[in-house]
C-alpha cells in the first residue's frame, strides 16, 4: 500500500486526541491511546518490529541502520506529539480540501463566519497553486501535530521500501500531552536511545527552530465572601471584581496580541469565577529566562495594588516552571543544527532560523540531555478553527526527513 502523507494525515485528524490540563493522569485523556495504538499497528506493518506504546501513551520504534559502520554513526530520533490543544475542539474534524489554491480569502464551509483571511495569513501568498487542507470551520484541523506524525510515518515507510538509501539507526517517538506542557513527563531518554533528535512540529518549510520562549505558568486564586446582594454593603467581597481589577492592571503592550519576535508577554487564558471564589491561569513567556522574574514582579504589583482596594480579599499566586529556552544547549551541539540545515537545503528549501513564540517537546528534551531542534510541517494558525495545512509543504517535510537520514550517514 503506497499511502501519501496526506492520506495518513486525513486518517489521523478523524481521531479526537484533545488533551486537558484538568487531569492528573498521563495521558490526560485516554482517547490519545486511540491514535497511539493505530500508529503502533502502522509502524509494525511498515516493518518496525519493536514498535510499542507504553502505559503513559508514549510510542517508540526503531529503524535499524543499514550501513556497515552504523555503530559509528550517531542515532537520531524523530518525534511528534499526538494530542491537540484543549483550547479548541478536535472532535469530528471534517477536512476541507482545496485542490489548487488560487489566492484570496478562504471561507470555511461549516461556518460562514469563520474565514481564513489573507490579511491575517501573509504566508498564504507563498502557497498559491498548492493543495490546501482546512477544517470545515467548526473545529480545529489538527495539523498541530498530526501533520508531523504523518510526515514521520511517510518518511519511515519510504526509507524501509528503499534500502538503497543508506542510514544509521533511527528512532521514532510519539508523545502525549505536549499541548499542556507534559509531553516529556515520562519520556525515557535512555530507552529511546537517540544521540540527537528532531521534533517535527513547526510551520511552513524553511523555518527552522533552535530557540523557544522560556515559560512559566501562573495561577491566581481569589477568595471573597458571598452574601445576599440586598444586605451586602461593607460585607460582600466579590472575587470576580477583585480578579478583574488585577487583569485591568496588566500592561496592555505585553500581551500576545500586541507583541511579536523576541518580545515577552503575560497571557491570561483561563478564567473561572463566582462571588466567593475565582481563579485565573496565565502564561509567562520570555526568551530570556531571567525575564520571567520581571513578569512575576509585574503581576505581584498588580496584586498588591488591588489588595489596597479590596483589603478583605484573600489573594494567592502560584508559579510553576514549564520549559526553558533550548538555544544555549543547542549551541553547544552545533552538529545537530548543521545536519538539519544541510538536509533542508538538499530538500530544495531555503532554510532560516526563527525563534518559536511558544514551545515544543524539544525544549524539555534538550534540557534533559537530548539536543532536539524543531522542523517545519507545512501548517499554520495552530490552536484555531482557521488552522490550515499546505500539502505541498508537508511533502517537503517528508523530503527533509529523508535527507536527514542520508546526511547523518555520510
Amino acid at each position: 500500500m503506497n499511502e501519501t502523507a496526506l492520506d495518513r494525515f486525513l486518517r489521523y485528524v478523524k481521531i479526537d486526541t484533545q488533551s486537558t490540563d484538568e487531569s492528573e493522569t498521563t495521558p490526560s485523556t485516554s482517547k490519545q491511546f486511540d491514535l497511539a495504538k493505530l500508529l503502533v499497528d502502522e509502524l509494525k506493518a511498515i516493518g518496525l518490529k519493536d514498535a510499542e506504546v507504553d502505559e503513559h501513551c508514549y510510542v517508540m520504534a526503531t529503524i535499524p541502520g543499514n550501513i556497515e559502520n552504523r555503530n559509528n554513526i550517531p542515532t537520531i530520533g524523530l518525534i511528534a506529539h499526538v494530542d491537540t490543544t484543549p483550547e479548541v475542539s478536535g472532535a469530528n474534524v471534517k477536512a476541507n480540501i482545496i485542490e489548487k489554491y488560487e489566492g484570496g480569502d478562504i471561507p470555511l464551509p461549516g461556518d460562514d463566519s469563520v474565514i481564513i483571511k489573507v490579511s491575517e495569513n501573509p504566508k498564504l501568498s507563498d502557497c498559491i497553486g498548492h493543495k490546501i487542507v482546512t477544517s470545515d470551520g467548526t473545529t480545529l484541523l489538527g495539523a498541530d501535530n498530526k501533520a508531523g506524525v504523518a510526515a514521520i510515518i511517510t518518511a519511515v515507510d519510504y526509507l524501509i521500501k528503499n534500502p538503497d538509501i543508506k542510514h544509521g539507526t533511527i528512532k521514532v517517538g510519539f508523545t502525549p500531552d505536549e499541548e499542556i506542557g507534559q509531553g516529556t513527563k515520562y519520556f525515557d531518554i535512555k530507552k529511546f536511545g537517540a544521540d540527537y533528535a528532531y521534533t517535527i512540529d513547526g510551520e511552513l518549510p524553511g523555518e527552522l527552530n533552535k530557540e523557544t520562549f522560556s515559560a512559566n505558568s501562573c495561577t491566581i486564586i481569589v477568595k471573597g465572601r458571598d452574601i445576599h446582594p440586598g444586605s451586602a454593603k461593607n460585607i460582600m467581597v466579590n472575587s470576580i471584581r477583585v480578579l478583574s481589577e488585577i487583569i485591568a492592571r496588566l500592561p496592555k503592550d505585553m500581551a500576545p496580541e500586541t507583541t511579536e519576535g523576541y518580545e515577552p508577554y503575560i497571557h491570561p487564558y483561563v478564567l473561572e469565577g463566582s462571588i466567593a471564589y475565582s481563579s485565573i491561569k496565565m502564561l509567562f513567556r520570555d526568551f530570556e529566562t531571567k525575564g520571567l522574574d520581571k513578569l512575576k514582579e509585574i503581576v505581584e504589583k498588580a496584586i498588591a495594588d488591588t489588595k489596597e482596594i479590596f483589603p478583605k480579599a484573600d489573594i494567592v499566586m502560584e508559579i510553576k516552571e514549564t520549559y526553558r529556552n533550548m538555544l544555549e544547549k543547542l549551541d553547544e551541539n552545533q552538529i545537530v543544527l548543521d545536519k538539519l540545515w544541510e538536509a533542508s537545503t538538499r530538500a530544495g528549501i531555503n532554510p532560516f532560523w526563527s525563534p518559536i513564540r511558544g514551545g515544543t517537546d524539544g525544549a524539555k528534551l534538550t534540557a534533559m540531555g537530548l539536543p532536539t531542534p524543531n522542523i517545519y510541517t507545512g501548517g499554520q494558525n495552530f490552536h484555531s478553527k482557521t488552522e490550515w495545512l499546505s500539502v505541498d509543504s508537508l511533502n517537503k517535510t517528508v523530503d527533509t526527513i529523508i535527507e536527514l537520514a542520508k546526511v547523518w550517514a555520510e
